[in-house]
């Protein structure tokens, strides 16, 4: 039998996964790094050499300093009440006008669309100070209010949602209305059942962002007990006065560790809803 002489040689192959391997040790080496710091003592943190291995182990030390010293579990509760917060929010606005965006035609839509494309291009942080300043208005600053409210809208998840719920036959949304659904019904009993690979790649973008967001929970936060993983960590260096790194990075595998979990859990999905956008036609 004759190769197809459109397939890869082994020899492309085996470079192919050499390069892919090559930058995918390259991305995960700070990861590395910071686990293995998390286990050494303070005199081996700064020794000459590049040693992942350490010589005396310091585990047990430096992650119970880091969930005795700060309310790291507290921080932890709080990245967790934010992220499901601004989700379940997000989710519960944007799948709606992404469907309405998709399916319905109205006027003005195409400027409504483009006005939402358009908030894209506009960065967090030029509206960040428009924002503090409602927030303080409606005293709301210090509260988790001030950390959900902002994000609850997002354009991108519209996007996301409408080119899913696009590729979406007509003839099952026709055939949802003539059963007697209403739009409503329609909406979160047949297309976001059908969307739920997309749902859950947005899960991910939305959770994994303000996890890790810093900026603004630094402006908006004062009380130590609602600050977010991240705010938490500048709590616990400045607490240690940035010198005890191994708890400080004990501290930061267990901040990292929910979001892997969370992707482990949640791959396959978000594989399918990056990839093909919802389902097929």
């Amino acid at each position: 039998m004759m190769a197809d002489p459109l397939s890869p040689s082994l020899a492309s192959r085996f470079a192919r996964h050499v390069v892919l391997m090559s930058l995918a040790l390259i991305y995960l080496l700070p990861f590395v790094w910071m686990l293995s710091i998390s286990l050494k003592p303070a005199s081996e943190i700064f020794d000459a050499g590049f040693n992942l291995i350490p010589r005396e182990w310091a585990a047990w030390e430096n992650y119970s300093a880091a969930l005795t010293r700060v309310p790291l579990l507290r921080y932890l509760l709080n990245g967790v009440v934010v992220c499901a917060g601004i989700l379940v929010v997000q989710i519960a606005l944007a799948f709606p006008a992404a469907y309405c965006f998709a399916k319905i035609k109205f006027r003005g839509h195409d400027l409504a669309w483009g006005l939402t494309m358009l908030s894209l291009m506009v960065p967090f942080q030029a509206t960040a100070i428009p924002l503090y300043i409602f927030l303080y208005h409606l005293g709301l600053l210090d509260s988790y209010s001030a950390l959900i409210l902002p994000f609850i809208a997002s354009a991108f998840g519209m996007f996301m949602f409408r080119q899913a719920i696009k590729s979406i036959p007509d003839d099952l949304i026709h055939a949802s209305r003539l059963d007697g659904m209403g739009e409503f019904e329609l909406v979160w009993r047949v297309l976001l059942p059908a969307c739920l690979p997309t749902v859950i790649a947005f899960s991910i973008f939305s959770v994994v962002w303000h996890w890790n967001d810093y900026f603004w929970p630094l402006l908006v936060i004062n009380t130590q007990d609602l600050a977010t993983p991240p705010l938490g960590t500048m709590f616990f260096a400045n607490e240690e006065s940035g010198n005890d790194y191994g708890p400080l990075m004990a501290g930061t595998v267990l901040i990292t560790i929910p979001l892997v979990v969370f992707f482990l859990f949640a791959q396959k999905r978000f594989i399918e809803g990056v990839t093909f956008s919802g389902v097929k036609a």
